[in-house]
């Protein structure tokens, strides 16, 4: 099965996205999108310390590498707001919700004006929010990379599962410091120092 199989005809798969792989993306292409990293979530998602851990690394970085961040609350009057120790940079863009999708009409028209090509999503749950999002960004043609360390559920099969299914359409996985690197690809960039400084 191909990437745009269920969402494109054939004679438009070539022009679905110009990227190949994440490592065709640079800097400049990228947006980040946070899902739902509230304060309900907080002690019941399976490995939650971890996945706030690389969420902060990912949110310091698009700051440091001034990428565009998007952050969504689900029905934060009932499932909290962003998790106290959640790193927010100042110029990242809020929006509530209460689609499962994280790309919302208002979130639809934002990614619009920004003319990103490239979705770096992760956040919570994976089966529900996470893969509804991927589904609908590769739907609108973005070349879509999920953060496999950034991502979660309360349960541990509910991730797998969720994550065989969004490979099977070509959303590519990546981990925390792997997507950086591939981001950065030289240790010239200037910023080296102060992303790897964050994955120490």
């Amino acid at each position: 099965m191909t990437r745009y199989d269920l969402f494109f005809d054939e004679e438009d798969d070539d022009e679905a996205s110009e990227y190949e792989s994440v490592f065709d993306a640079s800097i400049g292409d990228c947006l980040f999108i946070m899902v739902d990293m509230q304060e309900k979530f907080k002690d019941i998602i399976h490995e939650m310390e971890s996945v706030i851990k690389n969420t902060n690394i990912l949110n310091r970085a698009s700051e440091i590498l001034k990428i565009p961040l998007v952050v969504t609350e689900q029905s934060p009057e009932k499932l909290g707001k962003t998790i106290e120790n959640i790193y927010l940079p100042k110029a990242h863009k809020y929006f509530k919700k209460t689609k499962f999708s994280a790309i919302t009409d208002e979130v639809d028209k934002y990614l619009q004006k920004k003319k990103k090509p490239v979705l770096v999503i992760y956040g919570i749950e994976a089966h529900i929010c996470i893969t509804q999002t991927c589904f609908d960004a590769i739907n609108r043609d973005y070349h879509t990379i999920l953060v496999s360390d950034a991502v979660s559920s309360r349960v541990e099969y509910s991730k797998k599962t969720a994550l065989a299914l969004l490979m099977q359409f070509g959303i590519e996985l990546v981990t925390t410091e792997m997507l950086l690197f591939m981001l950065l690809k030289d240790a010239e960039h200037p910023k080296f120092k102060d992303i790897s400084n964050l994955v120490k």
